[in-house]
């Protein structure tokens, strides 16, 4: 299962929307920093109007999600690639997840301490950011400075040589890993490294309950800073997801049209999230359940059919295929069929985002 680590400056909400996204998560949140020492990990299923759907065309017993993992990752302070804050840990942490969901404060408490003294979303975006290139760059130098002897000999030194150079170059400049100009051999024998700027990152916007609805010029600052690395944005509430959290299920979306939106920030920052680890989700539909899969974008069948069981990706023989949004229109596999919609797919498919499909296989 791939991981979300939620990073950002201390008291910036990141523990109180950690313990909304898992409802029954154990983070500790309060108002002073590092009150998040040990990572906290939760399980997260990730939205999908479609699986409903699909259950009830096939009358499914019961509906099963896919999941992201989330990590509360402690608060990062200026100084914390040379350790201020316990930051050595921090970073370590980071390290160890896929993306990072940076939560940035966008509302202003007065009951609330920012560790900096005043809301400023563009100035702590950018601690955070110094802090991870920092890092970045210090282990870049010194395995450059290994490595710079055996690219002599090395042909594959010289290729690691060669992108380790680029990625010191361009850090310099202020830009992330992430944006480095590196050909194939190059990424992969930098791959290693798990650089924590060449994570993809998702902003989420903490705003008060009352700018939910409609953002704050914090946002749209935010937005501006985004927009050049084409960065996604997601607003949210840590107010607001705390208190669903513990309202009745039936009395949510009420609370929820009192502030103006059809639903909570989380929710959208679950999707995005998902979509930015570079994942697919491909159904499976029947009497029994109605399961979402989770799957990289550009897997084949076979692969596909692998999550499921890694026998039915060795027996692979075809898979019987057809398009969400065709089987909800004629109504029924069986009505698919009839109009030409289900196809056989061999194992060269590219599984598409919303394939509902059945394997055939060998045992």
């Amino acid at each position: 299962m791939l991981r979300a680590g939620i990073v950002g400056l201390p008291n910036v909400g990141k523990s109180t929307l950690f313990n909304a996204l898992v409802a029954n998560a154990k983070a500790d949140a309060a108002n002073f920093p590092f009150c998040t020492i040990e990572p906290n990990v939760g399980v997260v299923a990730v939205p999908d109007q479609r699986l409903q759907v699909l259950s009830e065309l096939s009358s499914s017993a019961e509906i099963v999600p896919t999941r992201v993992e989330f990590v509360d990752i402690a608060g990062l302070v200026k100084g914390a690639s040379q350790g201020e804050g316990l930051g050595n840990q921090f970073l370590a942490n980071i390290r160890e997840v896929d993306a990072i969901v940076h939560v940035v404060r966008c509302f202003e408490d007065d009951d609330i301490i920012h560790v900096a003294g005043s809301v400023d979303p563009i100035r702590d975006i950018e601690i955070i950011n110094l802090e991870l290139a920092l890092s970045d760059l210090g282990q870049i130098d010194r395995r450059i400075e290994r490595t710079r002897k055996a690219a002599r000999t090395s042909k594959e030194a010289q290729i690691e040589l060669n992108a380790l150079e680029k990625l010191s170059a361009l850090l310099n400049e202020g830009k992330p890993a992430r944006q480095a100009d590196l050909d194939q051999e190059e990424a992969e024998a930098t791959k290693f490294l798990g650089l924590l700027t060449s994570k993809p990152v998702i902003y989420a916007a903490n705003v008060a309950e009352t700018d939910l609805a409609t953002g704050n010029a914090w946002v749209e600052q935010v937005r501006q800073w985004a927009a050049p690395e084409q960065a996604q944005v997601v607003v949210v509430s840590a107010q607001v997801e705390s208190e669903l959290v513990e309202l009745p299920e039936g009395d949510r979306q009420e609370f929820l049209d009192s502030l103006g939106v059809s639903e909570g920030g989380l929710k959208s920052l679950i999707r995005a999230t998902y979509t930015l680890l570079g994942l697919r989700t491909f159904f499976t539909s029947g009497p029994k359940e109605t399961r979402a899969w989770t799957i990289s974008t550009g897997a084949k069948a076979p692969q596909a059919a692998g999550t499921i069981h890694t026998d039915f990706e060795r027996g692979f023989i075809r898979a019987e295929t057809v398009a969400y949004a065709d089987l909800v229109t004629t109504g029924s596999m069986t009505a698919a069929k009839e109009k030409g919609l289900v196809r056989s797919e061999g194992k060269e498919y590219v599984v598409q985002e919303g394939d509902v499909m059945l394997f055939r296989f060998n045992v």
